[in-house]
């Protein structure tokens, strides 16, 4: 039985954590520096409700989560219907049906969002010549033009990465896309396909919750982890990963008082440039490599008003904000009318959410949480008509919240992956390298403990011969 470390309790080092005990009888031991799990899952109380302050919803279209969320004997909901609608050039407009990450399956849909010269810009589709990686905002634009990326690519990137269309790369973020252009065949069809392919199958959500909100999910697993036997420590802070002639010594503690954590693997499974700082003795290929991935940041505040003090309840799960416009805000969730649960939690109140922040935009999240909340409230009721005060507020700030996949990020990644594989016990995970979304950081958490399970196998076996 072989010990393993892993470094970060976020969703995907639990993972790690949660597969390794789950499918081996190794010893694993989770060190998270924060007095919590969860990295940037979290709930919060807003006038005496727990809600979401970090992520609020997985995909649901994608396995891991839900298979998850089964292993652990939680039932997943789902949002009420309603869909998301765009603020785009000071009017609510519903976000057109049929675009895939907002490139349209039909221009002339997206009527209310484009301009008539806009949208037959869009149908005058240019072939493209590409090859190797490039932008969305370039794939997009060199074809459909500058609006469609503007108005409709930009606000949905904006919600998932906050960052920006023109930097981050198609190849990671719109691969079907991509593969599509590199054959010679329209966006606007293969966006029309994929609509095609979704509507045909069985009907399933697209997105799901957890009843209390997703940031349950984190404690929920390391409280399975630890009756299945698994060791969790949170406020332990790791300096250093060093090799040892058994294995590796995992360095924690304060400097004048260092403790060395034996063990036979370490999963690493923090943002990059923590993870780049592990790596600088053991893999610096990798260690460079990593440290050169840049992160947005963004905050969320969430405001919680009297339903009985509002003129008429907000429809819809929210909106989505194209940053052409110049808002503060680049998002709104309607949490009460989204979540069933929350609904029925607090009846008398409707909380909703709004975020700020994308890539390059630190400036605005230096204000005081005062002035962020003055910031949302004014967009809102630009858009929505007149408010009444929020009977309570919460700001959340995520420094260095989401990592940013610039073009060639897939290349960068390989390179890390093969640098550290020739380092025997070593893995990483985390959102930094093919996935943002929850059930990509269960991906990448599953993936990095098969990995060191095979190593511990393989080395095990060799010493047996």
């Amino acid at each position: 039985m072989a010990k393993v470390v892993v470094v970060g309790g976020g969703v995907a080092g639990l993972s790690a954590a949660w597969h390794l005990r789950t499918h081996s009888e190794h010893e694993v031991t989770v060190l998270e520096g924060s007095a919590a799990v969860g990295g940037r899952l979290r709930t919060d109380e807003v006038a005496g409700v727990q809600v979401d302050v970090g992520a609020e919803s997985m995909l649901a279209r994608r396995p891991e989560a839900v298979e998850l969320l089964d292993e652990l004997g939680v039932a997943p909901t789902h949002p009420a219907p309603g869909g998301a609608r765009l603020w785009s050039r000071e009017a609510l407009v519903p976000l057109p049906a049929g675009t895939l990450m907002g490139v349209p399956s039909r221009p002339t849909d997206a009527t209310g969002v484009l301009l008539p010269d806009e949208i037959e810009r869009a149908l005058d589709e240019q072939p493209l010549d590409v090859t190797g990686d490039v932008s969305v905002g370039d794939l997009v634009d060199r074809a459909l033009g500058p609006a469609v990326v503007d108005r409709l690519v930009e606000p949905l990137l904006g919600g998932v990465y906050a960052g920006h269309a023109r930097r981050l790369s198609a190849q990671v973020c719109v691969p079907t896309l991509l593969e599509a252009a590199r054959h010679g065949r329209s966006l606007t069809a293969t966006a029309a396909e994929a609509g095609a392919r979704a509507a045909s199958g069985p009907a399933r959500p697209v997105f799901a919750g957890i009843e209390g909100g997703v940031g349950r999910l984190p404690q929920l697993l390391a409280d399975a982890l630890t009756a299945r036997g698994g060791v969790v420590r949170t406020g332990v802070t790791v300096r250093e990963i060093k090799r040892t002639p058994g294995g590796w010594d995992v360095v924690t503690g304060p400097v004048p008082l260092p403790e060395a954590v034996a063990a036979d693997a370490v999963v690493v499974a923090v943002p990059a440039r923590p993870a780049s700082r592990l790596l600088t003795d053991v893999a610096p290929h990798a260690a460079r490599l990593l440290g050169e991935i840049e992160y947005a940041s963004m905050a969320v505040v969430t405001m919680a008003f009297e339903r009985s003090a509002l003129g008429a309840v907000p429809v819809g799960s929210g909106f989505l904000v194209p940053p052409v416009d110049g808002h503060a805000i680049k998002a709104a969730t309607f949490s009460s009318g989204k979540w069933p649960w929350l609904s029925a939690a607090a009846a008398d109140l409707f909380v909703l959410r709004v975020s700020l922040g994308r890539q390059g935009e630190e400036a605005v999240l230096q204000r005081e949480d005062a002035d962020l909340v003055r910031l949302g409230l004014a967009d809102l009721r630009s858009a929505l008509g007149s408010l009444p005060d929020p009977v309570d507020t919460h700001v959340q700030r995520w420094g260095g919240g989401l990592p940013q996949y610039a073009v060639g990020h897939l290349d960068r990644i390989a390179s890390v992956q093969q640098d550290v594989a020739r380092v025997d016990g070593l893995a990483l995970a985390g959102a930094a390298y093919e996935g943002v979304g929850i059930p990509a950081c269960i991906a990448s958490g599953r993936s990095a403990a098969e990995r060191t399970i095979t190593r511990l196998r393989v080395r095990a076996e060799r010493v047996g011969q």
